[in-house]
């Protein structure tokens, strides 16, 4: 009896936190969620960009690189690539394996949004895609004025993802580290392969 009384409160004390965190994410999401969808023009287009910055600018450098026939260029190039290559991976891998359901789908009644997938919810996608992008971009060049508006843009993907209802604050900083951590590891092995 008493063995099962510690395992019952056990359980307790290590689900009351999980709870509570869920509680915290649900109701700061809650307060960002987007009430107006005539206001959600910007909001949408801000997370659709990913779509095309992403490949954009890691084509751009490539195809400069090749063009020009300058090394850096495609040093760079290759970075991104292999940035967007190493977060989407780990990106798609923990959607299978967290298996959460997107907040308005787990939440219908509270969470509203304006476009509809069946997609998984943890990490967001686009977050991870976004700051992989800008930190292969402060990490390439180096310069405030192509760090601080990449960085913008990631969090202003990020925050899109919440407002439209699409992911819980806990998935877009998710999104955010792996992403920011592809592109350190990316930018490592780029400079261990461009000696």
């Amino acid at each position: 009896m008493m063995k099962c009384s510690l395992l019952i409160a056990g359980l307790y004390a290590c689900s009351c936190p999980a709870a509570q965190s869920q509680n915290l994410d649900i109701n700061l999401l809650r307060t960002l969620n987007a009430r107006n969808p005539a206001c959600e023009t910007l909001t949408m287009q801000t997370s659709n960009s990913v779509y095309w910055a992403a490949p954009t600018i890691t084509l751009g450098a490539l195809g400069y690189g090749l063009l020009h026939k300058d090394k850096n260029a495609l040093r760079n190039g290759f970075e991104s690539a292999l940035s967007v290559g190493i977060s989407m991976a780990v990106s798609g891998g923990l959607k299978e394996l967290v298996n959460r359901q997107r907040p308005d789908q787990a939440y219908p009644d509270v969470i509203r949004t304006y476009t509809y997938t069946d997609g998984k919810s943890f990490p967001s996608g686009h977050t991870t895609l976004a700051f992989a992008t800008a930190t292969s971009l402060a990490l390439t060049y180096k310069k405030w004025y192509i760090t601080v508006p990449a960085y913008a843009w990631a969090a202003g993907v990020g925050y899109s993802r919440m407002r439209l209802g699409r992911h819980y604050p806990s998935d877009v900083a998710a999104g955010a580290l792996i992403g920011v951590g592809s592109a350190y590891l990316s930018h490592w092995v780029t400079g261990k392969l461009f000696r």
